[in-house]
């Protein structure tokens, strides 16, 4: 297990694009996990914790540019390193 002292802190809002504005480098190269009112989320594109609400995607729909569809979901939102 790594030590947790190395780990930088979660930012208040992060994506998994790189080309948001919310996109994080350092916090991505670990692995991270996402609960949403305590129930683990594999598939979350970007979340936010002072608004509590996370991005996931609706199923196989894209937009015209080739990007899943997101839907919001709100809740507790809590950030961990796994």
């Amino acid at each position: 297990m790594t030590d947790m002292t190395q780990l930088p802190p979660f930012p208040d809002r992060l994506a998994i694009d790189p080309r948001s504005p919310y996109y994080n480098a350092p916090v991505l190269e670990h692995d991270v996990g996402i609960k949403l009112d305590d129930k683990e989320r594999t598939n979350v594109e970007e979340y936010c914790i002072s608004e509590g609400w996370i991005k996931v995607a609706a199923g196989k729909a894209r937009d015209r540019k080739g990007n899943p569809m997101t839907i919001k979901l709100k809740g507790k939102v809590e950030p961990f390193y796994r």
